[in-house]
């Protein structure tokens, strides 16, 4: 029987969420031949966890937690596109990252790392992928951080 992604995160000693309700009208993944493609805030449960600026609100090690909860919370998606089969996934193809800045704040990247390291880690080196790393001046419900990414799969 193969790994779980429920499996998989709890062996990192996270907990995969629910998938995020939309804050909008589009769908939390969708499919383009063998890729899926998705994108979250750092929410749990309706309630933003990480509300406001990297660089005021949040320190760079907070700023990567976020941008780790946006990541669960795109492997919550990935496991429903996939029925929950880890193997199914092929690898991480492309991850955009947004962090919602104070001004003079430069470690943007830093923060997506908290995506991409999480990704890392589940997948090897199938989770390295392609990034864009973008600071913006808000983001929805005011979260500090939002990631999308596309995966291809089997």
């Amino acid at each position: 029987m193969s790994k779980t992604i429920e499996q998989a995160v709890a062996e990192q000693g996270l907990t995969l969420p629910a998938i995020p309700r939309p804050r909008g009208m589009f769908l939390p993944w969708s499919q383009l031949g063998s890729q899926f493609l998705a994108g979250q805030i750092c929410e749990r449960g309706g309630d933003v966890l990480y509300p406001g600026k990297v660089g005021t609100e949040f320190d760079l090690e907070t700023g990567k937690l976020a941008a780790q909860a946006c990541a669960l919370n795109l492997l919550a998606s990935l496991s429903d596109a996939v029925d929950g089969d880890f193997s199914r996934v092929v690898r991480c193809v492309r991850m955009n990252g947004f962090v919602n800045v104070a001004p003079g704040f430069h470690d943007v990247p830093l923060v997506i790392n908290g995506a991409s390291e999480l990704f890392v880690a589940l997948f090897g080196d199938a989770g390295r992928h392609a990034r864009t790393a973008i600071g913006v001046a808000t983001l929805p419900g005011n979260a500090a951080v939002e990631v999308e990414a596309i995966f291809e799969v089997r």
